[in-house]
């Protein structure tokens, strides 16, 4: 009877668990700055509160590595690094700087004159056009394209930027946001 007893006990507290209404959003608060949440931002593990594109995004396929940095340049403007793989032979590099143009960024490419594009983050990924000017055709080798790339963003840490290490056209690696 004293089995029973504890089992009908240990039930009805089971069900009075299941009772509690969950906390509204509205209820839920971060603090931003306890330690634990200013770790993560430093470590660029959560995204911070500013509108910046500073960071890394990156992403590797079967044809190879495609990743761009993403740094501070001084007041509202930033300078990035990129490169794309598209299989053997076939490769994108670019530098330039990036400004907020609207609700997107407008990437200014430095080694190919008239070459810019308005890109956007959507869902933590930087999506470029689906076409780009006919001047952005220099970035890149034989019948690659910047056109339509999609990158995921990898972090939101200015340091990790600035360790990003990707393969010039030698080979030999580099970290292009690191100077």
């Amino acid at each position: 009877m004293r089995k029973g007893r504890a089992a009908f006990l240990f039930g009805a507290l089971l069900l009075a668990g299941c009772d509690r209404h969950p906390q509204a959003d509205s209820d839920r608060t971060v603090d931003a700055n306890s330690p634990l949440e200013l770790a993560a931002r430093e470590r660029g593990i959560v995204r911070p509160d500013t509108a910046s594109p500073t960071g890394v995004f990156e992403r590797s396929h079967e044809l190879g590595r495609d990743a761009m940095c993403v740094v501070p340049d001084g007041a509202g403007q930033w300078r990035f690094a990129l490169s794309a793989s598209f299989g053997p032979g076939l490769r994108c590099a670019a530098r330039g700087t990036i400004v907020r143009e609207g609700q997107g960024w407008r990437m200014r490419f430095a080694d190919a004159e008239g070459c810019e594009a308005l890109v956007h983050e959507e869902e933590d990924e930087l999506r470029l056009p689906g076409s780009l000017p006919a001047q952005c055709q220099t970035i890149c080798s034989a019948r690659a394209s910047l056109s339509g790339l999609q990158l995921p963003r990898a972090s939101w840490s200015e340091g990790d930027a600035k360790r990003l290490q990707v393969a010039d056209p030698r080979g030999n690696m580099i970290q292009p946001c690191g100077s």
